[in-house]
């Protein structure tokens, strides 16, 4: 449990806050090295990517043991400098990948693109009918409370004075 505990909060560290603090200090240069940006592009992309398939996965390997730890050896692996991880992940398995099947998975966004906007058109709809529906109930319900109050205190002394 504290393994995991102390994994998770490294991996934290050093797989997430630290490449985010050189990627802005690489960014926030005055010339940034083309490079360097490209680096740290590939490094977000598949760090993404990872994030993704782990979320999908969590069931299958989360439980392996040290599994933690290999995350973390892997996250220090592709951004540090002498193992030059990031390249040879991307461009021997990412990069091949993608290209490959870059015709489908743009014909599947776009299809997913519009069933969102169709799936999104839809529920606005059915909120914006659910809206007025209650809006007209709570004017209904107002104005029947108000014809249904008793009179008030100065229509009463008119009444006794008359």
């Amino acid at each position: 449990m504290m393994g995991s505990f102390l994994s998770s909060a490294l991996v934290l560290v050093f797989g997430y806050a630290y490449p985010a603090y050189e990627c802005f200090k690489t960014a926030e240069k005055k010339e940034p090295e083309v490079g360097q940006l490209l680096f740290w592009c590939r490094y977000w992309i598949l760090v993404a990517m990872l994030t993704i398939c782990e979320r999908v996965g969590d069931a299958f390997v989360s439980w392996l043991p040290i599994y933690g730890e290999a995350k973390l050896a892997f996250f220090i692996y592709l951004w540090y400098p002498k193992t030059k991880g990031t390249a040879y992940v991307y461009n021997s398995f990412f990069r091949p990948y993608v290209a490959k099947h870059e015709t489908e998975i743009d014909r599947n966004l776009l299809v997913l693109r519009v069933k969102a906007g169709d799936i999104a058109t839809v529920y606005w709809k059915r909120a914006l009918i659910y809206g007025q529906t209650r809006f007209f109930e709570i004017l209904q319900y107002v104005s029947s409370q108000s014809a249904a109050a008793p009179p008030r205190s100065n229509q009463v002394l008119v009444d006794k004075e008359g």
